[in-house]
């Protein structure tokens, strides 16, 4: 018989539930749906993508740029490779970070056929002097050139094939009004439902050839923290035990199983964030407490905290932002198993001295 404690290690040396890509996402292409009829959850988005490319398809037109935008892990690749796969066109994908030079962005640019898609992950990321050559791209579909220097100094325009920008951001608030306002079609992408979640699951449990229970697929959706990214992994992990343990189908004590030897409880939070709770508690009695001394407390940077840990926390109503610091809320208090501190407040009197 199999002992269930020699099945795996110490446990996994990132964080799983994380839902920026890490080393864990390998086959994730495999499980990326190929057409908005495939594509769970986003319906708004879906419909409204839908009119847009079915009216750009009617005139004969490339599709508007398109702004796709936040939180990660949420299908925003995914969905720019259905809109080239649904309009018929080739995709070029790249990132902000990896264009350093202008160059790198005028061959890429010279490069695209009529209609295609140029997919910007990361389009926060862009330099601001990439971005300049961006703006008549995306305007007029031309590049503009200064040549040389002093009186000497030319304009070149190069014309370019009228194309389609796909950018995907975390962060809209970070890019350049000059450039968001070049983008036609902007759709925020939110945080899927539960159920949405099992959904793809099951979905994804399927093409990897994987059966699996309703139930089991439920107890995966619901630790995923609104995210398909972290319910893929989950998924993967989940099938690890299954397989081990020897069943033909993936069970609802298997994921059980799973996601308890792997620390994460029946919110989706795991052994960081109950952490980073607790020693708000226990250290700061609940808070406030500033950013830089809990990110020193915790052994953690402070950037980490806010954009890793503190938004999924804050969506959960665990952590609230005050001007003087982070508190911790009595729903955190009870899910963490502790006492919330009743409130005191002074009896005041006539005979009270000041």
């Amino acid at each position: 018989m199999i002992d269930e404690q020699d099945i795996f290690g110490d446990g996994e040396e990132e964080r799983i539930v994380d839902a920026d890509k890490t080393e864990y996402d390998e086959v994730e292409n495999i499980l990326r749906p190929k057409s908005l009829d495939g594509y769970v959850g986003q319906d708004k988005v879906k419909d409204n993508l839908t009119v847009f490319m079915k009216a750009a398809k009617m005139r004969g037109e490339a599709l508007d740029h398109v702004l796709l935008y936040g939180p990660p892990g949420l299908g925003k690749t995914t969905l720019a490779h259905i809109i080239a796969s649904e309009m018929g066109s080739s995709i070029k994908v790249t990132s902000g970070p990896s264009i350093e030079k202008a160059g790198d962005l005028a061959a890429i640019l010279t490069n695209l056929n009529q209609g295609d898609v140029l997919f910007i992950d990361e389009i926060h990321r862009l330099n601001h002097n990439i971005e300049e050559i961006l703006y008549p791209a995306m305007e007029d579909f031309s590049l503009d050139f200064i040549i040389g220097k002093g009186p000497s100094a030319r304009s070149v325009q190069i014309p370019l094939k009228k194309f389609t920008l796909i950018g995907a951001t975390t962060k809209a608030g970070m890019l350049s009004s000059p450039l968001r306002d070049r983008f036609g079609v902007m759709l925020r992408l939110e945080l899927y439902t539960p159920s949405e979640l099992s959904e793809i699951a099951s979905r994804s449990a399927n093409t990897l050839g994987a059966s699996i229970d309703k139930t089991a697929a439920d107890e995966i959706g619901r630790r995923s923290r609104g995210t398909p990214r972290i319910v893929n992994r989950l998924l993967k992990r989940v099938r690890d035990f299954s397989s081990v343990l020897g069943h033909d189908s993936i069970l609802e004590k298997d994921a059980k199983l799973a996601l308890s030897r792997l620390e994460i409880d029946e919110l989706g939070l795991d052994s960081t964030d109950r952490a980073l709770l607790q020693s708000m508690i226990e250290k700061f009695n609940g808070g406030p407490v500033g950013l830089d001394t809990l990110a020193a407390t915790v052994n953690e940077d402070a950037n980490t905290i806010e954009d890793v840990y503190e938004p999924y926390l804050m969506q959960l109503g665990f952590i609230s932002r005050t001007p003087r610091g982070r508190t911790c809320t009595k729903k955190a208090y009870e899910h963490l198993g502790y006492q919330f501190p009743e409130v005191k407040t002074k009896q005041t009197t006539l005979f009270d001295e000041d």
